[in-house]
This record gives C-alpha cells, sequence and structure tokens, in this order.
C-alpha cells in the first residue's frame, strides 16, 4: 500500500463474536465460531442512494443512510445470533425445558425473527421514553415554579443535560455485561482495522493493534451530535407539556438525523478547532462504547473489511 493517508466512507458495527463492515457498494459480516474458524459472507445490498438519487443530496443522504444502516445492521445481528445458537453444544441443548424445545422446533428461524422484531419495538419505545418524554417530564418537575420553566433555551439545555447523563449511565451500565464488554471490544477492533486502512498500511494484526480505537466518524459520536442537536432545535419547540414535546421531537426525528449526519462528514472531510471541537463529546463516548481489542477480534475485523475494500477507490472521501 502507498504512505498517503485516506479518509473513507466505510464503517462498521459490533456483532455477537463479529463485525459487520459496510463499503460504498457491499457490506460483510465476518464471525469467530467457537471452533475458533471465522465464517465470513457477504451480504446482498440496495442502497437507497443507489435506487433513489435524492438520497445523494445534502441532509436527505443521512436519512437514506440510516435507514439503510439499520437495515444492513438488523439483517447482520440476525445472522450473528443465528450462528450464536447453531454453536450450542448438546448438553445446552438438552438443558432447554419443554416449551422452547417445542417452539425452536416447529418454528425455527421465525421465532427468531419474530423475538428480534419485539426487540425492536421495544427498544423504539424505550430509547423513546428514556430520551424523549422523560427529560421533559423532569425538566417540568425541577423547574417548575422558577424563572427557567418559561426559558425555552435554558430548559432545553437542561433536557440535554438530563439525556446525556441518561445516555452515559446506559453506557456504564451495559458496560459491566460480559457478552456485551466483547461486543465493545469487537468495535474497538473495528475503528482499529479502518484505521489501519485509512493510513495506507498492511492489513495484519501488529498493524492494527498499533491506532487507536476512537473514531470520529462512529455510531456512538452520531449518537451524541444527534442529542447536542436534539438542544438546539429544542428551544424552536414552543410546548412545556411533556407528551406535546415528545411528539413534536418524534415528528423532527429526520431533521436530526439529517444533521447530525452532515456534521459527522464534515468531521471526516476536515481537521480544523471547530470539527475537533464537534467531535470531542463523541470521542469521549468511545471510551466507554470501545474496549481494547483481542488479536482474534483483530483478525475478524481485517476478514470483514476485507470483503467490502472497493478497488477503484470510490469508498474515499
Amino acid at each position: 500500500m502507498e504512505n498517503k493517508k485516506i479518509k473513507t466512507s466505510i464503517g462498521g458495527q459490533a456483532l455477537m463474536e463479529g463485525i459487520l463492515m459496510r463499503g460504498p457498494k457491499k457490506a460483510a459480516i465476518a464471525l469467530r465460531l467457537p471452533d475458533k474458524s471465522i465464517y465470513v459472507e457477504e451480504l446482498e445490498t440496495k442502497f437507497l442512494k443507489d435506487k433513489y438519487k435524492i438520497f445523494k443530496l445534502p441532509f436527505f443522504r443521512g436519512i437514506g443512510s440510516l435507514i439503510d444502516s439499520l437495515k444492513i445492521g438488523k439483517k447482520a445481528m440476525m445472522i450473528s445470533v443465528q450462528k450464536a445458537m447453531e454453536a450450542k453444544n448438546e448438553n445446552e441443548k438438552k438443558q432447554e425445558d419443554r416449551l422452547e424445545s417445542w417452539l425452536n422446533e416447529r418454528l425455527g428461524e421465525n421465532i427468531t425473527k419474530a423475538v428480534m422484531g419485539l426487540a425492536s419495538i421495544f427498544g423504539a419505545i424505550l430509547s423513546i421514553f428514556l430520551f424523549l418524554f422523560l427529560p421533559s417530564w423532569i425538566s417540568n418537575i425541577a423547574l417548575k415554579g422558577s424563572f427557567a420553566f418559561g426559558n425555552i433555551a435554558g430548559r432545553s439545555i437542561f433536557e440535554g443535560i438530563i439525556k446525556f447523563l441518561i445516555f452515559l449511565f446506559y453506557l456504564v451500565g451495559i458496560s459491566k455485561i460480559k457478552d456485551i464488554k466483547r461486543v465493545f471490544m469487537y468495535h474497538g477492533a473495528e475503528h482499529k482495522t479502518i484505521f489501519c486502512y485509512e493510513n495506507r498500511k498492511d492489513l495484519t494484526v501488529e498493524n492494527v493493534k498499533k491506532f487507536k480505537r476512537f473514531h470520529p466518524r462512529c455510531g456512538t459520536s452520531f449518537l451524541v451530535l444527534m442529542l447536542i442537536v436534539g438542544i438546539f432545535l429544542g428551544i424552536f419547540i414552543p410546548f412545556s407539556n411533556p407528551l406535546a414535546r415528545t411528539i413534536t421531537r418524534v415528528a423532527l426525528m429526520p431533521l436530526f438525523v439529517a444533521l447530525g449526519f452532515e456534521l459527522i462528514k464534515l468531521c471526516t472531510k476536515h481537521d480544523n478547532f471547530f470539527t475537533r471541537l464537534v467531535a470531542k463529546p463523541g470521542l469521549l463516548m468511545q471510551r466507554i462504547s470501545t474496549q481494547d481489542p483481542e488479536d482474534d477480534m483483530m483478525e475478524v475485523a481485517i476478514e470483514a473489511i476485507k470483503r467490502v475494500i472497493p478497488e477503484n477507490g470510490e469508498d474515499q472521501v
């Protein structure tokens, strides 16, 4: 590889014992199986930007990218869960209760999809409650009777602080779970591997481990930027009723996503005081959402990224 550094649009997602990498034209997953082998599968992708030109335009491209990421990410997670279930040894299978065995035998993959679908719905409802309704409700209680209650800007900032605290405690809490900690380690392997590729180094474990695990173009950073954007847009929401503010924020979600995505792209393309300031909160949060990976995790990340690197360099931004 040449020594000249590049900036790539390739991104990824940590899975259960594996990694999803998404390039400009295709996506691939690599999973570490119990026998220590690496399972690799290229995923069929139909990006919205390739079907509808509007999703190539600024602001709209963020919405399209998020929809694609959720769709591909869900598919990749399903495969990783399926492989994990297949890896159960016979002793574990015998310990399943009769009802679970009956459901698995008759419904198989369908029940897995149903559970994943219900989990997605529940996750969306929980996210709306935790990050939209609850901060507004707490603000009503905490600020009622004070000057700040009628100050829309002060209220929005107060809500933003509550959201950051909820997000922080959530990340810290789940990082203590053994399986989640391993996912965060794979997250670190993903970032290190992308940095290695961007620095035009050969994709080997020895090279990958030299790079940092904090990347400005990360899902964690994107979520943090959406929280920051929400503070500024919240100033223009005149309602004090928690339900009304929640409904308005849900309606404005495409705008939050679009602005957050454009800020991420700005931080990717440019390195100056402003972009470093914008990226800093997300990079700090990544100290929790990413962990230093083991060598075999970096091997998995390398196998995944190799499948999505285009030959013509169209991933470079």
